[in-house]
């Protein structure tokens, strides 16, 4: 009786522990076929369903276009906005400094910019491919651009570029004849810039005098002309900042500038690098001081500017220009540095109100 009793356990049992070993065998089959990672579990029951991610990033958004449309906001750089960021912070600058003491930037100016900066930006990223179809293509970051991928004909990106300063001509007829002038002046520097890699292994100081051009039209736009004391230390500023990120961005591909014949300050300054973009640095907080003195500036501002000495500092410090990755983090880190010099521009004009009113009821009480 006792020995049917256990038969029976023994039964019950082989037949509970059946779908348990099953599972530890499927388990069991799946590490030896490195299907499981370390640190990952995966519930036995069965696949988890995909959760489709959801993002407002502009690569996102970009790629929910229409499909014909997603080449030409590709060819703009549109997913890619920090170079937009880029050009448009100098313009921001210099319509700040231009406000009346005690007020905030011209917002009519500040989006009329911003929308002139996302069109210029991408007819010189049109230009740059149009230019650089050829070598894109040996490159690896850069194969995949809509040009030298094919996705684009020289013609249809021709017929593109038209379109975008064509809308980008509509925004400077909406500024005085002076900045009408300025603005227009810089054409040739947009068309000409992507050669400078060619030619010589300062490129980069091309770009710079490109990209900050807004530092003498925004002040113009909001003044009627440029005042040289101001606008032209803030543009040699601007011109040291795009020597520093871009030299940055620049180490992303020597490898490949190298082997196709192309230059960058990259390659000339190699293991130099972190000397030459101190010196750059310290260059760039030299001009924002003076422009700050020239100014009028006030204590927000040159808080700012030591909040941005210990950003580059910091930047520069831990570069390991051997590391793609860090290249792209450091060089993408510039907008919060461009925010903070805005951010010191707009709370110190702020200020000059604060010091204007003190110092009328220091008169007052004189008088009294």
């Amino acid at each position: 009786m006792l020995a049917a009793r256990c038969a029976a356990l023994a039964g019950g049992l082989r037949v509970l522990a059946r779908p348990w070993l099953r599972g530890f065998g499927a388990l069991a089959q799946a590490r030896a076929a490195g299907s499981l990672g370390v640190g990952h579990r995966r519930p036995s029951v069965g696949p988890e369903p995909r959760r489709r991610r959801l993002g407002l990033s502009a690569a996102a958004v970009v790629n929910s276009a229409p499909r014909p449309l997603q080449p030409y906001l590709r060819l703009m750089r549109l997913d890619k906005p920090i170079g937009t960021w880029l050009l448009y912070l100098p313009c921001t600058w210099s319509i700040g400094l231009a406000a009346e003491p005690g007020c905030f930037p011209d917002w009519y100016m500040l989006s009329l910019f911003g929308t002139g900066a996302v069109l210029m930006r991408g007819a010189g990223c049109t230009i740059n491919d149009m230019w650089d179809r050829d070598y894109d293509k040996k490159v690896i970051r850069t194969a995949n651009r809509p040009i030298a991928a094919g996705d684009i004909s020289t013609f249809q990106s021709f017929i593109f570029l038209g379109g975008q300063l064509t809308l980008a001509l509509g925004i400077l007829l909406c500024l005085n004849y002076y900045s009408i002038a300025l603005g227009a002046a810089s054409l040739l520097l947009v068309i000409t810039y992507p050669l400078m890699k060619r030619i010589t292994y300062w490129p980069q100081l091309a770009l710079g005098l490109t990209f900050n051009w807004g530092a003498l039209l925004g002040w113009s736009a909001i003044k009627g002309s440029c005042d040289l004391s101001i606008c032209l230390p803030l543009y040699f500023s601007g011109i040291m900042w795009t020597l520093i990120y871009d030299t940055i961005y620049a180490h992303q591909d020597k490898r490949d500038d190298a082997l196709i014949g192309l230059k960058s300050t990259a390659l000339r300054f190699q293991e130099n690098t972190k000397q030459w973009l101190s010196g750059f640095g310290v260059a760039m907080l030299g001009a924002l001081s003076l422009v700050g003195v020239n100014s009028g500036q006030t204590a927000p501002y040159y808080t700012a500017l030591a909040a941005v000495g210990a950003h580059l500092a910091h930047q520069i410090y831990t570069l390991d220009i051997h590391r793609p990755e860090d290249c792209w983090d450091k060089f993408t880190s510039n907008r919060t540095l461009g925010l903070v010099v805005l951010l010191g521009i707009v709370l110190g004009n702020l200020w000059k109100e604060k010091k204007t009113d003190e110092a009328n009821k220091s008169i007052d009480r004189i008088e009294n």
